[in-house]
């Protein structure tokens, strides 16, 4: 239990970090935190209001998907938001002001990239603990383990249908793409590959603690 919630703290805090590093470098990012970002320039407000609305209906979502009621796991997940989304706005504050668009762009692209397996080696320390969860990651969670049978690849292409969906309806009504680049590209043809890479390398003891019925049942049985 202690390493699942050290897991737990360090997933929350390193996801920020490599999303805050990936927005700031305007070179791509995760459609889920592309969306985000359209929706900051199209109706107002930070980044990381926008990760704390949407993040906070996918939390909602999560319940109906678990065809239970899991009080914990909602207010957990919301919790963990509200956090998270104050340590994007800071992280994403920070490298601003340390010039990081003033780079070249392949700079930045590289910049982008690190962030982007940063962020993924992050969602696979606290998926595997599940104590507490992004939202949107527990969307994965939940399509991996009770839709796709495991697979991890699937479960991620299909939780970023929504995500898809908001950046074009953004796009439709500023007719402007922002966070969206080569490192989207880069994150949807590999951000399930790279979660699978971080279970088996970084952490390889931390075994996933999914739960499958609302009994406690777990593919694996705790570290």
């Amino acid at each position: 239990m202690q390493q699942r919630w050290l897991a737990l703290i360090l997933g929350l805090v390193v996801n920020a970090f490599g999303n805050g590093l990936s927005v700031a470098s305007n070179m791509g990012t995760s459609p889920w935190t592309a969306s985000e970002v359209n929706l900051s320039h199209w109706l107002g407000g930070s980044v990381g209001l926008w990760i704390a609305i949407i993040s906070s209906l996918a939390a909602v979502a999560n319940q109906f998907l678990i065809h239970r009621w899991d009080p914990r796991r909602l207010f957990g997940e919301i919790g963990f938001i509200l956090f998270f989304s104050s340590f994007v706005d800071l992280f994403v504050g920070l490298f601003d002001r340390l010039g990081i668009m003033r780079l070249n762009a392949g700079v930045r692209l590289l910049l982008a990239l690190t962030g982007i397996c940063i962020f993924c080696t992050a969602i696979s320390l606290y998926q595997r603990a599940n104590l507490v969860m992004h939202p949107n990651d527990d969307t994965t969670n939940i399509l991996r383990f009770l839709y796709c049978r495991g697979n991890v690849v699937k479960a991620q292409l299909l939780s970023f249908t929504p995500p898809v969906a908001i950046i074009l309806v953004s796009w439709l009504n500023t007719h402007q793409l922002y966070a969206v680049n080569w490192g989207t590209l880069f994150t949807l043809l590999f951000n399930g590959v790279l979660i699978g890479l971080a279970d088996r390398l970084v952490w390889p003891h931390l075994h996933h603690n999914f739960q499958t019925k609302s009994t406690g049942m777990t593919p694996h049985s705790a570290a």
